[in-house]
């Protein structure tokens, strides 16, 4: 135990960056929204009310940890905090079959939502300060997503 020490903003930082992916030089928030692949798949199983909770309950988690990350790093919104993307990225495969073609859809879609930031994106982002801040876009780009995947299912 000696020399082990780890401050709650450190693991903050380190949760916030996907566990290190957030670190990545090139593109850190698609590596961070392959990252909530494996959660999206674990929602998947879930009936839809359960899923939209797990969501809710993940993107709640989210706001104070990238929260307290951003303060840790001295930044509003560091490149490297991408649990957002990850939060975003579960609401937007919400009650989406998944399938192959689904889940390529939903995440290029979210990408472009969360890059572009059409609005309300791009005003949730410069209104809102702290850990909500960073977070709401990132949702905002998933409600988005899953309105664009669920009309597409219902007219294809």
């Amino acid at each position: 135990m000696y020399g082990l020490h780890l401050s709650v903003g450190r693991v903050a930082v380190f949760t916030a960056q996907g566990f290190g992916v957030g670190r990545s030089p090139v593109a850190p928030g698609t590596f961070g929204t392959l990252i909530g692949l494996p959660l999206v798949w674990l929602q998947s199983s879930f009936d839809p009310l359960l899923a939209v909770m797990f969501a809710v309950a993940f993107g709640l988690f989210a706001v104070p940890v990238a929260g307290m990350a951003a303060r840790y790093l001295n930044s509003d919104d560091d490149g490297s905090i991408v649990i957002d993307e990850i939060a975003g990225y579960l609401v937007a495969m919400i009650a989406i079959p998944l399938t192959p073609w689904s889940i390529v859809a939903g995440f290029v879609l979210f990408r472009c939502f969360d890059i572009i930031k059409p609005p309300p994106i791009g005003l949730l982002e410069r209104k809102i300060k702290g850990g909500a801040g960073i977070v709401a876009d990132d949702i905002a780009a998933g409600i988005m997503t899953n309105i664009v995947l669920q009309a597409g299912m219902w007219w294809l």
